[in-house]
């Protein structure tokens, strides 16, 4: 367990900037969900942008005070950047922000989101190995090389965040937030993404991508929410490990990326959504990475629980 306590928040909310979907005609808003509708003079005259990417403004609530985080940037240069104006985003109210790890469908969008923020030194906290390069998923098709073009410590400065790189968990907005660190992989099914590598002394290596990481949150009287970005890590083992370092059990929502898109991944959508139907959150949120098939097979096995994310959406948890 952690050495201080994760405090209670009476209110969180999550819009995210940037997911992999967006239906302009949805009309399920409910006392959680707050769907976008981006008129002008009467008009749908804009659309919000939906990418393979991940980006969300975080506030937390409590006796008053809000507090607000930016959690990762999306893929495109300007693709969270635009939803956040035509969404009205405030994030000169930003306080801090969180990197999920160093992949480009969450680092693309780090300049423009940046900006929006105004030059104040506020904190920017990333695992360290965020930093690794050459990285690259090595794909069994002719040699093929995705690579990855991480984050530059001289780009982060440029921005005027402060840098902080941890391993360890970092309390954040006067401890609402915890940023979980690297996360132990413990399940026996949650391996890793196999293709991804990396050079390091001119030897390639398996990349366990350790900066993955994620989010999580103690609403009052109700449990932890959790948010993740790709959870290279396992999302079960991510949410195992985050209540297991606040000793907090009971969870009442996971949100995020669960990264069990393609036929890499398809073989453990069953084991992951078992295991997830036994830690029982009240609330069920698979997003970007987490892939139709799985995002199908979370609907269907826990219909009560599960709520299609989108670009624009606003989830809100009361206690």
């Amino acid at each position: 367990m952690v050495d201080a306590n994760l405090k209670s928040v009476e209110k969180i909310e999550i819009l995210t900037l940037q997911d992999n979907y967006i239906e302009m005609t949805a009309t399920d808003n409910s006392a959680v969900v707050t769907r976008a509708i981006p008129l002008k003079e009467g008009y749908f005259r804009q659309s919000v942008l939906a990418e393979h990417g991940f980006s969300a403004v975080v506030k937390t609530g409590s006796n008053g005070k809000t507090k607000t985080l930016l959690f990762d940037f999306g893929f495109s240069a300007g693709g969270a950047a635009y939803n956040a104006g035509i969404l009205g985003a405030d994030l000169s109210a930003v306080e801090a922000v969180v990197l999920s790890h160093g992949h480009n469908d969450h680092t693309g969008g780090f300049d423009k989101l940046t900006e929006m923020l105004g030059r104040r030194n506020i904190p920017f906290v990333v695992h360290p190995t965020v930093f690794r390069q050459p990285r690259y998923l090595k794909v069994p098709v002719r040699d093929m090389r995705i690579l990855f073009s991480p984050l530059e410590r001289e780009q982060i400065a440029a921005a005027g965040l402060k840098l902080v790189e941890s391993s360890d968990p970092v309390f954040l907005l006067d401890d609402t937030v915890l940023f979980l660190g690297e996360i132990p992989h413990k399940t026996d099914f949650e391996k890793g993404f196999p293709i991804a590598h990396y050079q390091e002394d001119g030897q390639e290596k398996w990349d366990p991508i350790e900066d993955d990481t994620s989010i999580v949150m103690n609403l009052k009287n109700k449990g932890l929410v959790v948010l993740s970005g790709c959870a290279h890590a396992g999302i079960v083992n991510t949410v195992n490990y985050a209540r297991e370092i606040t000793g907090i059990h009971k969870v009442h929502a996971v949100m995020g990326g669960f990264h069990l898109s393609g036929i890499l991944f398809e073989k453990i959508i069953g084991r992951t959504v078992e295991e997830m139907k036994k830690i029982d959150p009240d609330y069920i949120i698979p997003c970007h990475c987490t892939g139709r098939k799985a995002i199908m097979e979370f609907e269907n096995v826990m219909p009560g629980k599960f709520v299609l994310n989108m670009s624009g959406t606003k989830m809100t948890f009361v206690a």
